[in-house]
């Protein structure tokens, strides 16, 4: 988050070892260790997405890891047997992000070519494609064959197989992203958005995937956690964190991430109507609407849950002292909400 106002900002690797088991102990399904490779826009420090999370997993029992990784930066063959250890050192806990990228600099800074929009995906896609393959070598002792535009892997076999089922996760707003989804990803990763915007692109990719006749993915959306008693101290407190945030920086992120998504065909990607307070959580996290009283914030969730929402990713401002809050105060009460209707949530 990109906020002078007090918050945990911490990137150490004992700080990590911290909250993912306090994330284990409150209730929590996943854990996504993120990927940056080149400092910036206040994400000064950052380790490596793949290592963290196999480390992790040495240190917890039950949740989920998802690792990041971009494509382009790295090769599916190799990520895929990297894949399959992390699934085997924790029996089935382990799943990948494959990132399209967005960040120009993190590709041409490493040597490497910055591709058209709609070519990131395609590449993208291929690489799920080489991943699950692969994957399957391992499963089945059958040699695996591809031949692509990005992609030529001939007679692989790729043992050993997976002991569990790794989820592949891909993210993007774009119709380039929502029908890669609809092919071939597991879990689509939606930026934070307001009910009818997150909606609308989940309804986007089931009509693909049925065009397509795929299944398709599951949905998962960024948000931003802020519980107080009362609404009205939640706004004051969202009010201060974006009232304290460096507006170089902001103005910073904001045009790296605007030419990512009007980058593409149709003028149109994760960041593309993203306002500046918007971005003070990286991710549009503000839109989703966890900000609020206990009672709201569960609320939230079961709207969330009626328009198709399976996953949602929680960051917070202090994840020491929010996250056994969550667990002890919010999780038993959204397991217990009642389901709603898709169709008596209001137009917001």
């Amino acid at each position: 988050m990109t906020t002078d106002y007090p918050h945990e900002d911490q990137w150490d690797w004992e700080y990590n070892k911290k909250v993912i088991k306090l994330a284990e102990k409150a209730g929590f399904k996943y854990a996504l260790s993120p990927a940056r490779y080149f400092s910036s826009h206040s994400a000064d420090h950052s380790l490596e997405a793949i290592a963290t999370a196999a480390g992790l997993a040495e240190v917890t029992e039950s949740i989920h890891l998802i690792s990041a990784i971009h494509t382009g930066l790295w090769h599916p063959g190799p990520i895929a047997n990297t894949v399959v250890t992390g699934d085997h050192i924790t029996n089935g806990r382990f799943h990948l992000n494959v990132v399209t990228g967005w960040f120009k600099k993190e590709y041409t800074g490493f040597g490497e070519p910055w591709l058209e929009h709609d070519e990131r995906y395609a590449r993208s896609e291929e690489f799920i494609r080489v991943l699950k393959g692969l994957w399957d070598s391992g499963r089945n002792n059958e040699p695996f064959n591809y031949n692509g535009r990005f992609y030529q892997i001939a007679d692989a076999l790729s043992k050993p197989g997976p002991k569990g089922n790794p989820l592949v996760f891909q993210a993007g707003n774009s119709t380039a992203a929502q029908k890669t989804a609809a092919r071939v990803a597991d879990v689509f990763f939606l930026n934070g958005n307001y009910l009818s915007d997150a909606k609308e692109i989940i309804d986007s990719v089931k009509g693909y995937a049925k065009d397509f006749g795929t299944e398709p993915p599951r949905f998962a959306i960024n948000s931003f956690l802020l519980q107080e008693d009362t609404e009205q101290e939640a706004k004051r407190t969202l009010e201060q964190i974006i009232d304290n945030a460096p507006k170089e920086t902001l103005e910073a992120f904001k045009k790296q991430v605007k030419q990512a998504g009007q980058s593409s065909p149709e003028g149109e990607g994760m960041w593309d109507d993203a306002e500046l307070h918007d971005l003070v959580q990286w991710n549009n996290g503000f839109r989703t609407g966890l900000i609020g009283t206990r009672d709201q914030i569960v609320e939230r969730i079961r709207q969330l849950d009626a328009i198709g929402i399976d996953i949602v990713l929680l960051s917070t401002l202090n994840y020491t002292e929010d996250l056994p809050k969550f667990g002890e105060e919010l999780l038993p009460l959204i397991r217990q909400a009642e389901p709603i209707r898709n169709e008596n949530i209001a137009a917001e």
